[in-house]
C-alpha cells in the first residue's frame, strides 16, 4: 500500500516557505499551499499535487473556515500523514511602538499569530477522527525569547506562537492519536525579511548593524538550507516531544 502525504504549508510563495513546497514536492508530497500570490512554477512542477490558495491571513478566520470545509471534503484514511505548517510572519515598520502604524501592529498579530491559531484549530478539528500521523510545525524565531528595540509586533507574536504550542501539546498530549505539535526556530536565514531588517533605519531600529554584520560575514543560512534543515526536524520520530525547540539545538 503506498503511503500518500498531505501538507498544508502557510507563507509558500517565497523564502524558506517557497523552498520548503518545492522539496515537499520533490519527497511527493499532496501540498495546499496557501499565500497572498502564487506561484506558476510551483504549480507546474506539483500538477495535481499543489494545491494554490491566494489568501490575506490577516483574515484569518475566513481562511480558517475554508480550510475546515476543505479538509472535510477529504477521506481521512487516504492519508498516511497530514501536517499543518503554519510558516507565514510579517514584520511590520521598524520603529519604536509609539510611532508605529496601528494598521500594520494588526496585520503583523493577525499574520503572525492569530491565523495560525485558527488553522491549527481548523485542522486539528477537522482531522480528529483520522488515523494517520497528525502533525503541527509552527515556525518561531529567537525572539519569541528575547526582546527587541522596535520589534514589538513580531515579537509579541512569536513569544504567543510558542506559548499556544505549549498549550496545543497539553490538549493533544491525552487524545487517541493526539497530533504532535512544536513550534521551532529555523535560525537566521537569507530572505527578503533580513535584508528588510539590515536595510532599516540605525536611528530607529538599534540592532541594524547586528543584522547587517550576520549578512556581511556570511552567516546567513540560504532558504534551501534551512527548509532542508527544518523539514529533516520535522521528520524526526521524536518531533514534538519538545513543544518549543530550536533547529541549531538538534543533535
Amino acid at each position: 500500500m503506498s503511503s500518500e502525504h498531505l501538507t498544508i504549508l502557510t507563507g509558500a510563495s517565497r523564502g524558506m516557505g517557497l523552498a520548503m513546497a518545492r522539496q515537499l514536492l520533490r519527497e511527493g508530497h499532496h501540498l495546499l499551499c496557501i499565500a497572498r500570490h502564487a506561484d506558476a512554477a510551483l504549480a507546474q512542477a506539483g500538477g495535481a499535487h499543489c494545491t494554490q490558495w491566494q489568501a490575506d491571513l490577516a483574515d484569518g478566520a475566513t481562511v480558517a473556515a475554508r480550510l475546515d470545509h476543505w479538509l472535510a471534503a477529504h477521506h481521512g484514511a487516504r492519508w498516511t500523514s497530514a501536517t499543518l505548517i503554519n510558516n507565514a510572519g510579517t514584520i511590520p515598520a521598524l520603529v519604536p511602538l509609539a510611532e508605529s502604524d496601528p494598521a500594520e501592529l494588526a496585520q503583523a498579530l493577525r499574520v503572525g499569530l492569530e491565523a495560525p491559531m485558527l488553522l491549527t484549530a481548523a485542522f486539528l478539528g477537522a482531522t480528529a477522527g483520522w488515523s494517520g500521523r497528525r502533525r503541527v510545525l509552527n515556525v518561531s524565531s529567537g525572539l519569541a525569547r528575547r526582546a527587541q528595540a522596535s520589534q514589538s509586533a513580531y515579537c509579541a507574536a512569536k513569544a504567543g506562537l510558542e506559548h499556544f504550542t505549549r498549550c496545543v501539546a497539553l490538549d493533544e498530549a491525552p487524545r487517541p492519536n493526539g497530533a504532535r505539535v512544536c513550534a521551532l526556530s529555523p535560525g537566521v536565514i537569507d530572505t527578503a525579511m533580513q535584508a528588510q531588517l539590515r536595510g532599516a533605519d540605525a536611528s530607529r531600529f538599534p540592532d541594524q548593524g547586528a543584522f547587517a554584520q550576520l549578512h556581511a560575514n556570511g552567516q546567513l543560512a540560504s532558504a534551501e538550507a534551512a527548509a532542508a534543515r527544518v523539514l529533516a526536524y520535522l521528520a524526526r520520530p521524536d518531533f514534538g516531544t519538545q513543544p518549543v525547540a530550536d533547529v541549531r539545538d538538534a543533535a
